[in-house]
């Protein structure tokens, strides 16, 4: 296996739970849609989604109700997701909102950043949603350890073409990249474009074992997998 150089994580599932994504942040957007978009109409950014979703939206379709419905389809669409972001910002910064880690993953990321090796996110959530969420998290703020975020823009999580080009943009071979994320299709696509995978198998999530890629039960599992730096004082975490 050749070195390491940097590691590319997925966030639901993988560094924080399904639970946290699902029941926290989704409501929490739909909750304020109405109210965010009445009061921050003339903000350049709000106008650039509006605009976006209404050149996406359904023929006879206006701009919020196409948002609306795509926040209850849970659909990987663009201009969705980055208004879900300027929402989720507003809670962070006013402390309605915090971000959830699993207690294993923000010493491992110290560890693997103080060891030299490059920390990324590839997340369906904006760029922005991203760096709240590692910003304002429960650890403190992590969004310094992180040299790049990637989202939808660069393309599908489940397109091998998505993770070539994040390895291009990091100017890196793709067996030096190492994709964590507990979904198989993406573990598949990042696999194909040749680079290393572990699937978190985090039992809380209930996520499913993927036949084909390496699995851990946490962060210092994934490190005990690929000769990885574990956290000071760590006694070696689960994997399989």
């Amino acid at each position: 296996m050749a070195p390491i150089s940097a590691i590319l994580t997925d966030i639901e599932g993988t560094t924080s739970s399904i639970a946290f994504v699902k029941d926290t942040l989704f409501p929490f957007a739909k909750a304020a849609l109405e109210d965010f978009l009445a009061t921050h109409a003339h903000d350049p950014e709000v106008i650039a989604c509006l605009a976006e979703a209404r050149r996406l939206a359904n023929p006879g379709e206006d701009a919020p109700a196409a948002l609306r419905r795509w926040m209850e389809e849970d659909a990987k669409v663009t201009p969705m997701k980055a208004l879900q972001g300027l929402i989720w910002r507003q809670g962070y910064l006013d402390g309605r909102l915090e971000g959830h880690l699993w207690p294993d993953v923000a010493p491992c990321l110290r560890a693997w950043s103080r060891a030299g090796i490059g920390l990324h996110v590839y997340s369906s959530g904006s760029v922005s949603a991203q760096k709240l969420i590692f910003g304002h998290s429960v650890a403190g703020d992590l969004a310094p350890l992180f040299g790049g975020f990637f989202d939808t823009q660069v393309g599908g999580k489940r397109e091998a073409a998505s993770y070539a080009a994040i390895a291009r943009g990091l100017h890196l071979s793709p067996s030096e990249i190492l994709f964590l994320s507990d979904v198989a299709q993406e573990l598949d696509a990042a696999a194909t474009a040749g680079l290393l995978t572990c699937q978190l198998v985090r039992a809380a999530d209930g996520t499913q074992p993927a036949p084909g890629h390496r699995q851990a039960a946490d962060f210092p599992g994934v490190a005990t997998l690929f000769g990885l730096p574990q956290p000071r004082g760590h006694t070696e975490g689960a994997a399989a």
